[in-house]
């Protein structure tokens, strides 16, 4: 039987780099992964994520920002740790953590293995910030490199979703970190 995969694009398209989830799922649009592959644009509706986390998938890769101490546009593939019971669950936003922890707390039934294919940001407002539409240039950079690392991810999971993950590979990987993000560093 073939495994059930999720790609699932997470962000707010008003809030600069927040925006790339959304962007590499429009990006596929262009190039489509496998029909055995669900992708979808969740935006910041995170009810409607964890729902569909709990729908049988075997794997779920969400495409989003985080920030990670790399240089802006920076690719990363992190396996998400199953939720610990320490994370609140929110039905209200999509902080990753908070959707798993909801879709656990929601679920009877294992949540499936969880990928973040992330981008470190260059803008994200914060807080209440005014609406900022738009990438970076460094993230909107990434975006075809992101859907590159997908059809290169998908099919090596398709094949077997419990393998370990194959690397994004050099480029997106060996970034060194970005100052501003080590501690006891300024950025200059």
């Amino acid at each position: 039987m073939t495994p059930r995969l999720l790609v699932a694009g997470v962000g707010n398209i008003f809030l600069a780099d927040d925006a790339f989830g959304p962007e590499v799922i429009r990006a596929l649009d262009q190039r489509p992964l496998p029909a055995e592959v669900w992708v979808h644009d969740y935006g910041i509706r995170g009810m409607d994520l964890a729902y569909d986390l709990l729908d049988g998938y075997d794997t779920a890769v969400l495409v989003d920002t985080a920030r990670r101490g790399h240089h802006p546009g920076t690719l990363s593939l992190i396996e998400a740790e199953p939720p610990d019971g320490t994370v609140v669950p929110e039905a209200h936003g999509m902080d990753p953590a908070k959707v798993l922890a909801l879709a656990t707390h929601l679920g009877d039934e294992p949540l499936p293995r969880v990928l973040v294919l992330a981008c470190e940001p260059e803008v994200l407002p914060a807080g209440d910030a005014d609406l900022l539409p738009g990438l970076s240039a460094p993230v909107r950079a990434a975006v075809g490199r992101a859907a590159d690392a997908l059809h290169t991810l998908i099919p090596a999971l398709l094949s077997d979703s419990a393998a370990p993950a194959p690397p994004l590979g050099h480029p997106m990987e060996s970034a060194p970190a970005h100052p501003a993000a080590l501690p006891g560093t300024t950025a200059r």
